[in-house]
């Protein structure tokens, strides 16, 4: 369980750091250019990595639904999205509703045991946590902005480039 646990906390610092490098590289290139860099350099390097480390199993794919196959096309839309989304709200604010809607639909998927995933039954602990960190994001945002603003903080410095 511990190696669980450090392995999710070091994918979180490493999807933190992805995401900081897609927007400043989404600051210099348009949005398909910076997920093109991101979806290609990944393929090649686990490419790579997973022909060293892995030899021909790599290309064993046994008793695997076709369509899992086509996970590959959502990040197009998750590296899409948190660059734009990033782009107009900031990070901190951005990876925070990113995050938020990632545990919500985490928890959707558990209870109904959507796409094959074993049900895990709802809980009122499950459902306060979530509204808890939905209440943290809010909070931290509405604490942050200040008063005489009335645009987006993430707006504004869109509008300050033009």
């Amino acid at each position: 369980m511990i190696l669980g646990i450090l392995f999710a906390i070091l994918a979180g610092s490493l999807v933190s750091l992805q995401n900081i490098f897609n927007s400043k590289t989404g600051e210099h290139a348009g949005s398909w250019t910076t997920t093109t860099l991101v979806l290609g350099l990944g393929f090649v390097a686990s490419f790579t990595l997973g022909f060293l480390f892995e030899g021909k199993q790599l290309f064993e794919l046994q008793n695997m639904k076709t369509w899992y196959w086509f996970s590959g096309l959502i990040g197009i839309g998750v590296v899409t999205c948190v660059v734009k989304g990033i782009k107009l709200l900031g990070p901190t604010y951005a990876i925070s509703i990113m995050l938020s809607s990632q545990l919500g639909f985490a928890l959707l998927f558990d209870t109904f045991g959507w796409l094959g995933i074993e049900k895990v039954p709802f809980t009122t602990q499950q459902l306060i946590g979530v509204l808890v960190i939905v209440a943290g994001i809010l909070i931290f945002k509405i604490s942050g902005e200040p008063k005489s603003s009335k645009m987006p903080t993430g707006l504004k410095s869109v509008h300050a480039e033009k």
